[in-house]
């Protein structure tokens, strides 16, 4: 059962405190030195895509791109293998103009030997959420 893999259990425990909007339990699924490519490749919150480093980062992530938006994963199915799960699921993102973006995504997650996650890896296509936000 996915649910009972580390990294499974941590990647469900982090997509279901954004759906409640539960900005410290998302915050304590991570390790400290935590990595967040959301998406891989970059966006406006990393130009680089060098990955946003560190709970300091990752609160600034929620503040920015959580807190503003109504954020719903519905989750297709986990794939877990080794310290790491892919999550396969549908965003559906609420921004505050009330423009409504939904697109699908893999995520993937690796945990540390503490359940913590160490690095999210999201696929999905940035260009729907910035068209939707007029850049």
């Amino acid at each position: 059962m996915p649910e009972t893999h580390p990294a499974a259990a941590a990647a469900l425990t982090a997509m279901n405190a954004v759906n409640a909007h539960d900005r410290a339990a998302w915050l304590a699924c991570y390790a400290p030195q935590a990595v967040l490519y959301d998406p891989v490749g970059g966006s406006p919150l990393d130009p680089e895509g060098n990955g946003l480093r560190g709970r300091a980062a990752l609160d600034q992530f929620w503040r920015l791109a959580v807190a503003p938006n109504e954020v719903r994963f519905t989750i297709a199915a986990v794939h877990p293998a080794g310290d790491e799960a892919a999550v396969i699921a549908s965003v559906s993102t609420r921004l505050p103009n009330r423009a409504l973006v939904n697109y699908d995504g893999v995520f993937v997650y690796r945990t540390d030997p503490d359940g913590l996650i160490v690095s999210l890896r999201g696929y999905w296509d940035v260009r729907h959420l910035l068209a939707a936000l007029g850049a």
